[in-house]
């Protein structure tokens, strides 16, 4: 008979299945926010209601905004993936972060624009070792400006590849973001698009790639982070 708990456990478990995959879980970085905007809006909702419902807004805004969607990376060990989500802003060659000790020499350069509206947990651009992590502390410019890569507060890793190939990947705060959260260091081991960190209120992320890299994305593509590929590596040399 439909209707009795034999038939309604199946179905009431199928659906929180489907909440489950449908509703992305929330970084842990964002559970203090959350919990702060829930304690806000019990003690509006005693003062008035709307500004009850002003807060659970407000709240529920929160913890979208940290969501951490799960991804899966093309199986493939010769390419770099996209750490953010966003909007690609700017091709070009340029000097990686001073403070990596790498030569400065220019490499390609694929930076990555996010806005309030994006994902903002960064990826792991391949497979590979953390061989240097360096915070700098700095400005909070605008993010699509150009100087914000290199006046900006930023996070920068080195990663080397399994085939030892370098790869920088730089999280640069923004006009309205004020916090960069890395949660890997120096000698960990990370896989291709795992989370390893975020920027809070919209910010920046670039990737400088080796040379001889073959750039797949053009400025104004969308990329999906830990899925789309930014480029393939030279494996010829």
């Amino acid at each position: 008979m439909s209707g009795t708990p034999e038939h309604d456990e199946p179905f009431a478990a199928h659906l929180t299945r489907l909440v489950r995959e449908t509703v992305p879980p929330m970084h842990r970085a964002g559970r203090p926010f959350v919990l702060g905007g829930i304690v806000a809006t019990l003690g509006l909702r005693r003062i008035a209601r709307p500004l009850g419902l002003l807060g659970a807004l407000a709240t529920g805004w929160c913890a979208w905004f940290f969501r951490e969607p799960k991804r899966v990376p093309p199986l493939r060990a010769d390419v770099v993936l996209a750490s953010a989500d966003g909007t690609v802003a700017k091709l070009e060659h340029a000097v990686p972060p001073p403070e990596l000790g790498l030569p400065d020499t220019p490499l390609p350069r694929v930076s990555v624009f996010l806005s309030v509206f994006d994902v903002h947990v960064q990826r792991a651009p391949a497979d590979g070792v953390i061989t240097r992590a360096a915070y700098r502390p700095g400005k909070f410019l605008s993010a699509d400006l150009d100087k914000a890569s290199e006046d900006n507060e930023r996070n920068s890793l080195l990663v080397r590849g399994v085939d030892g190939t370098e790869i920088v990947v730089v999280q640069i705060a923004g006009l309205v973001a004020r916090r960069i959260v890395c949660e890997v260091a120096e000698g960990d081991s990370v896989l291709a698009g795992q989370t390893y960190g975020l920027i809070r209120f919209g910010s920046r992320v670039d990737t400088y790639l080796p040379h001889g890299s073959r750039i797949l994305v053009r400025e104004g593509q969308r990329t999906i982070g830990g899925e789309t590929v930014l480029a393939e590596l030279d494996t010829a040399g």
